[in-house]
């Protein structure tokens, strides 16, 4: 009688993952590709879910930084609709450029390039040129499950795995008329349908060099000055509830 219990309670939890896998459009168990250490808190399962997309303010720094991760465990990476990338940032960031492909204007089938290069790419990030339906966002959806490809989307997306934004900006290197902007503070904040509340991070990004790292202690690091931030403000409806 106890092993017909705990039958019918492994089959009724397989049940259940099925549904939520159904309703999520994605496998609860699906492997993830590799962040830096200090964006892996702000990630469901701690990295890039293949077969998931992400929403993220249109940032090419926080591009990089997601990419980074996997590129240097051997993941080739495509970047879309985003012709501001120089080989050069783009290297200083931590991404491997004999494994990264440029496709700086998709043209109007922006979607189809996505859905081809998300064949053959374990991660591909775009900004879209126009707001995509809740169709289109499925059949790509499918693909990226079939394929275990990450999407990063600069903008609003529909069945986001999680939205990232950018706040509270402060650069270091710049006194009183003189210097050069060296560093950004920024606060990385993470929403997601599988956390109760928003999760944030105060982060350097960029670092020094390119990259990303962890904020100094106080006393280690250059005066911060707030300025207007760079990077355009998420779509109302980016976070999801």
């Amino acid at each position: 009688m106890r092993a017909n219990v705990s039958n019918q309670g492994a089959a009724s939890l397989d049940a259940l993952r099925a549904q939520l896998e159904r309703t999520q459009g994605r496998r609860l168990d699906a492997p993830v590709l590799p962040v830096h250490p200090i964006l892996a808190p702000l990630l469901p399962g701690g990295g890039l879910r293949a077969g998931s997309a992400y929403a993220l303010q249109p940032s090419a720094a926080l591009v990089m930084a997601l990419m980074a991760g996997p590129s240097q465990t051997g993941a080739w990476c495509a970047a879309i609709g985003m012709p501001e990338l120089g080989a050069e940032a783009v290297e200083q960031a931590g991404v491997d450029l004999e494994r990264l492909v440029l496709i700086p204007d998709p043209g109007p089938r922006w979607l189809a390039v996505v859905a081809t290069v998300a064949e053959v790419m374990p991660v591909v990030a775009v900004r879209p040129p126009a707001r995509v339906t809740d169709a289109d966002a499925a059949r790509l959806a499918a693909r990226l499950r079939d394929r275990g490809t990450a999407l990063l989307v600069q903008g609003w997306w529909p069945q986001a795995e999680a939205t990232l934004s950018l706040s509270d900006p402060a650069w270091s290197g710049v006194g009183r008329g003189h210097g050069h902007l060296v560093d950004r503070e920024v606060t990385v904040t993470s929403g997601s349908r599988r956390w109760p509340v928003p999760r944030s991070a105060r982060i350097v990004l960029p670092a020094r060099g390119g990259g990303i790292a962890a904020v100094a202690a106080a006393g280690e690091r250059p005066a911060l000055y707030a300025v207007p931030a760079p990077d355009a403000a998420p779509e109302p409806d980016a976070v999801p509830a």
